[in-house]
Parts: structure tokens; sequence; C-alpha cells
């Protein structure tokens, strides 16, 4: 498991339970977590955790890491995922926070992680909104919203990098490479110091300059999982048309380099 320090699981009800089910046995089964520093994540109180994308089976593994770091995440999360049959009655069920893009209703995931935040709850957010489209998957220009929840609320704001889930599920390269086991490593920074920001009005200026320094935070903690020296540029968010094509990646490569690059 890596550094990590112990911590009591909390109580889950029905609904989380079968959260549970959901997300802790297929990591515990396909891949190989270590954990740096997750005492950093609140042990009570409400916090804020920002974190990179690189897979789509990257939910699962974050539940999993704020699970054990003795919290319960809240996740913003796409709303068409809450139409999923079953998946989405589990989202509803464990209190999870629909981000309705793009329509009258985008504020009300705003108001409701802010009452989550209020309640004491740890607010789990990809600022990115998606996987990464950056070919050797650094975070790329991320979205607003997390620096504005992080502007009303005054709580910590605890960066995170994941690494090692993009060689087990590569959505774009059309890769699902389960086996064998995938490592995976979460890393968690300080709180990122949002002083300079706070008590100003939340023009588009400050909202960006936060935002990157939040994804700045979240970009160094991956550069120590790698052992890289990350991009001074974070790659920028794919236009609609790039959507549509779903390239590939540069960093994809054959199994042998796959294998090479788990192995660093």
């Amino acid at each position: 498991m890596g550094r990590k320090q112990a911590r009591k699981h909390p109580k889950l009800g029905f609904w989380l339970r079968s959260a549970w089910f959901i997300s802790i046995p297929p990591t515990t089964v396909l891949f190989r977590r270590t954990y740096r520093d997750i005492e950093r994540v609140p042990e009570t109180g409400p916090a804020i955790v920002v974190i990179n994308h690189v897979s789509y089976v990257d939910p699962l593994l974050v539940i999993r890491f704020v699970y054990d770091s003795g919290r319960i995440p809240r996740f913003l999360a796409k709303s068409g995922l809450f139409t999923i049959f079953i998946f989405g009655r589990i989202l509803r069920g464990t209190g999870q926070i629909p981000v309705y893009r793009g329509t009258a209703d985008a504020g009300d995931s705003l108001r409701e992680a802010e009452a989550a935040l209020d309640a004491g709850d740890v607010v789990v957010i990809y600022p990115e909104g998606t996987v990464t489209r950056d070919p050797d998957w650094w975070p790329m220009r991320a979205m607003t919203g997390a620096a504005r929840l992080a502007l009303t609320r005054d709580v910590p704001v605890i960066p995170v990098a994941q690494w090692g889930a993009q060689y087990s599920v590569d959505w774009y390269a059309k890769r699902f490479r389960p086996f064998p086991r995938k490592k995976v490593t979460f890393q968690a920074g300080p709180p990122v110091d949002l002083s300079a920001y706070r008590g100003r009005p939340l023009t588009a200026t400050l909202l960006r300059e936060t935002t990157d320094t939040i994804m700045r935070a979240i970009r160094d903690q991956l550069g120590e999982v790698r052992g890289e020296t990350p991009p001074e540029e974070f790659s920028p968010r794919p236009t609609r048309t790039e959507k549509a094509k779903k390239k590939g990646r540069k960093g994809s490569g054959t199994p042998a380099e796959l294998a090479e690059k788990e192995a660093r």
C-alpha cells in the first residue's frame, strides 16, 4: 500500500455499501495501490480534494483513496452518469453531485457542493472536467469551477496526483489491458495557498489565476510521482472536433513500451 497513515474507515449506510461493492473489489483485484502522504487529507472537517484525471477508471480508485483516508467522498460528476440504470441511483443515494454543464441548472452543482462543505464533507473535483488529452498525460488547462468553489468557502484545498490507471484503461487510444495488475500511485500535497486570491471580486481573471495555481500544485505532485519535470504550460482543452475524433496519444505506445513505463 505504500506510505500510509492507518485510519479507521467510516461507517457505511445502504447506498454507500452498494458503492463499496462496485469500487472496492475491482480496485483490489486489478490495481496495486500506493499512497503517499494520505494523511494530508483532513481527518475531520470540510475539504476540497482536487485531482488530475488520466483514465475513466479513476473515480473507482479515488473513491478507494478517500475512503482509506477515513472520509466519504462527495464527487462533482457529469450529470449524464446519473441517468445510467442502477449506477445513477447509487450516485444519488450516496450524495454525489451532478454537474449540468451549459444549462440553466449549472449553478445547482456549486450550491450543492457549498452545502456539502458546510456540512463538513470532503468534496472531490477533477478541475479538468474530463480525462486529460495531453499526449503524455500531464494535466491540461482546467475549467474554473474548482477555483470558484474554493474561493466561496475558506476550506483546505488538497492537491492530489494520481498515476498509472491509464495503462489499464485508455479510452482515447482504445486500450483496455486490466492484466497484469497495474501499479497506481496517489500522492497528496499540502493545502494550496490561496490567500492571495481570497476576499477579491470573482472576476474571470481571478478565477483563471486561482485555477492555474491549483493546477500547478497538482502538476508538481504528479512530477514527483513520475520522477519527471512537468511542462511549464498546460495543454489546451480539445475542441469539439478533436473530441469527436478521439485521437490516440503518442504516449500510448506498444504493450512493451507501456510495460517499460509502468516499471518506472
